[in-house]
C-alpha cells in the first residue's frame, strides 16, 4: 500500500513488508532496500555531496516521510563510504511551509547544504544550495494515455501538460505512449519539462528576471507572460509555439487537487484546465471550484482598502527576495497613508493572528504555494503582496491575472501613489467616500521628529480623555492610539499617586481549603 498524503497524494511506496514471518521479511528486505534506493535517489544525492566536498548536510524530511528517515541515513551513509566524514542531519517541523527549503533550521547546525524531500515548490534558496528529491507516485501510464487520449479526441484545441514534480519521473512515457495512441492526429501537445532538481542560491534576487527561474538562461517569470515564447510556474518550463498565447490552448494538470494545481488555476484563470487524478484514475473537468477562489480574493481587496492599519507577515526566512519585498510592501503602506508592522511568527493561525487586533489586514509575504490562507476564521483579512499592490496603488484595476510569485512583482511597476491627487475614493464596503491620505501628517514636510512625536502625542491624549461612554469613537491611526482606546490595558497601576501603600497579607494554604475558610461545613 502507497503512503497516502492527504495534501500532496502518494509519493513514495511503502518500503517495509508488513508480514509477521521472518522468512517473508528476509525475502522482502533485498526489494524493500532496492525500493528506497530508487525512490529517494540515494546514488543522486550521494553524488551531488561528494563532488561538491559539503561535510554537513541537513536532510529535510516533511513529517509524513520522517519515519522513513532513519533508512535514507543509513543507506545515504553507506552510499558514501566510511571514509568519508560528512556528517548528516535529520531535519523537521520546519518553521514555515515544508514545501521550501528550511535555510534557517539548516544554519544552526552549520549545514553546507540542504537535501530536500518530498513536495516542493522550488523557490529559490538566499544563502545555501539544495538538492531536491521529488519522490515517485505511482500512477498507471496505460490508463492515463486511455483517459486522455480519448479525451484529447474530442477537443482540437491545442494542449500544455503540466503535473505535480511526484510525477516527473512518468512522464516522458506517458508522452511516448500518446504519441503511439495518436498517430494520425496533428494535435499540438506540449509537455512541460522541470527546470532542474538542483537549486543554487541568488546572491543578487534582481538576477532571477535576468537569468530566469532558478537560474536558466531564459529571461521569463512565474507569471507565464514570456519575453518571447517561453513560459515558467513552479519548477516546470515549457515553449510555447510563435505568436500563440497560454489562453489559445488547453492546460491538463496531472495531479492531485492541492497547492500546486491552485497556483495553476489562479496564474492562468483565462485557460480552460482539465486535472487527471492518478489516485482515482479519473479526469476532473470541473474546475470551477478552484477559480471561484478569485471572487473572494477580490472582496478582500476591497476590504484591504478601507485598512488603516497593516500587519506585514513574514513567511518566509530563506525564499531569495523576501526582505527587498517587505521594504517594497512597508513603502507602499507608508505612500498609501498608513502604518505598517511587520511580524514574524512562522505559521499563521487565527489565535496567532488574534493578538494583534489592532491591524485591520496582513500581508503574506511568502512562496507562491503557501501564499495562500484561507481567511474566513481570521478576524482580518490575509492578503498576497500582489493584493495589496492594488488594495493600495491609486488608481489599479484587477484585469484578470493573478500573480503568487512575489518576485514578479519586485521592481516590476514604480510606486506612484505619492503622486496621485489626495482626493477621496469611494468604498464599496462602506457605501459612501472615504480619505486615505492624512493631510496633516503627510502634507507639512517642514516638521522635524520631536514635533511630529509631540502630534502623534496629543491624538492619544485626546482619545484617552474622550467620554467612555460615547458612541462616537475615533479612527485609530497607529498601534498606540488603538491601545489607549482600549478598556482593558493590563495591571492597573497608580501613576497619580506617590505616596506608598499600606501592604497587605493574602491568603495562605492550599486553594482546596485556605487558612481563613471553615474546615468543616455546617450542620443544618
Amino acid at each position: 500500500m502507497p503512503l497516502q498524503d492527504p495534501a500532496q497524494g502518494s509519493i513514495f511506496p511503502s518500503l517495509s513488508s508488513s508480514s509477521s514471518r521472518s522468512r517473508t521479511r528476509r525475502r522482502a528486505s533485498q526489494p524493500a532496500a532496492m525500493d528506497l534506493e530508487l525512490n529517494f535517489e540515494i546514488s543522486r544525492t550521494a553524488e551531488f555531496i561528494l563532488n561538491r566536498n559539503f561535510t554537513r548536510v541537513a536532510l529535510q524530511f516533511p513529517d509524513d516521510l520522517l519515519k522513513h528517515s532513519t533508512k535514507v541515513v543509513t543507506c545515504l551513509r553507506n552510499k558514501l563510504g566510511s571514509g568519508n566524514k560528512v556528517g548528516l542531519f535529520v531535519m523537521a517541523d520546519t518553521t514555515f511551509g515544508s514545501c521550501c527549503v528550511d535555510e534557517v533550521g539548516a544554519s544552526h547546525i552549520g549545514a553546507d547544504c540542504v537535501i530536500h524531500y518530498g513536495h516542493t515548490c522550488l523557490s529559490p534558496t538566499s544563502t545555501l544550495p539544495a538538492f531536491c528529491v521529488f519522490g515517485k507516485a505511482s500512477i498507471s501510464i496505460p490508463l492515463c494515455v486511455e483517459k486522455l487520449s480519448s479525451y484529447f479526441g474530442t477537443n482540437g484545441k491545442p494542449i500544455v501538460v503540466l503535473y505535480g514534480l511526484e510525477y516527473a519521473h512518468a512522464i516522458s512515457h506517458i508522452k511516448e505512449a500518446m504519441v503511439e495512441a495518436m498517430p494520425k492526429t496533428k494535435l499540438e501537445l506540449i509537455f512541460a519539462d522541470v527546470m532542474c532538481s538542483i537549486i543554487n542560491p541568488l546572491e543578487d534576487h534582481r538576477k532571477s528576471d535576468e537569468l530566469g527561474y532558478l537560474g536558466s538562461c531564459s529571461s521569463v517569470n512565474s507569471l507565464g507572460v514570456a519575453t518571447g515564447t517561453r513560459c515558467s510556474l513552479g519548477g516546470l518550463i515549457w515553449d510555447l509555439l510563435e505568436g500563440r498565447r497560454m489562453e489559445d490552448y488547453l492546460l491538463l494538470w496531472i495531479g492531485p487537487d492541492n497547492s500546486a494545481f491552485s497556483n495553476v488555476v489562479l496564474t492562468f484563470n483565462g485557460c480552460e484546465i482539465v486535472r487527471y487524478d492518478a489516485t482515482e484514475d479519473q479526469l476532473v473537468t470541473d474546475v470551477s471550484q478552484q477559480k471561484r477562489i478569485l471572487k473572494r480574493r477580490y472582496y478582500i481587496v476591497e476590504r484591504a482598502k478601507d485598512a488603516n492599519m497593516v500587519g506585514i507577515l513574514v513567511g518566509t526566512l530563506g525564499v531569495a527576495g523576501y526582505l527587498h519585498m517587505i521594504r517594497q510592501m512597508k513603502e507602499l503602506i507608508m505612500l498609501a497613508g498608513k502604518k505598517a508592522y511587520t511580524l514574524v511568527m512562522g505559521r499563521p493561525n487565527p489565535a496567532k493572528l488574534a493578538n494583534f487586533p489592532e491591524c485591520d489586514v496582513f500581508i503574506y509575504v511568502s512562496c507562491a504555494q503557501t501564499a495562500l490562507l484561507d481567511s474566513k476564521e481570521f478576524l482580518a483579512p490575509v492578503i498576497t503582496p500582489f493584493e495589496a499592490m492594488l488594495a493600495f496603488s491609486r488608481g489599479s484595476q484587477w484585469t484578470g491575472t493573478y500573480i503568487m510569485e512575489f518576485r514578479d512583482l519586485i521592481n516590476s511597476s514604480q510606486l506612484e501613489v505619492s503622486k496621485q491627487p489626495e482626493e477621496a475614493r469611494f468604498s464599496f464596503l462602506k457605501g459612501g467616500y472615504v480619505e486615505d491620505f492624512e493631510l496633516q501628517e503627510n502634507g507639512d514636510g517642514d516638521n522635524d521628529g520631536t514635533l511630529a512625536l509631540a502630534n502623534v502625542t496629543e491624538k492619544a491624549l485626546q482619545l484617552r480623555d474622550r467620554d467612555p461612554d460615547s458612541l462616537v469613537k475615533g479612527i485609530a491611526k497607529s498601534g498606540a492610539e488603538f491601545f489607549v482606546t482600549r478598556s482593558y490595558h493590563g495591571l492597573e497601576t497608580q501613576a497619580n499617586s506617590s505616596s506608598p501603600e499600606p501592604y497587605l497579607i493574602g491568603r495562605s494554604g492550599k486553594a482546596s481549603g485556605y487558612k481563613d475558610e471553615r474546615s468543616e461545613p455546617e450542620t443544618l
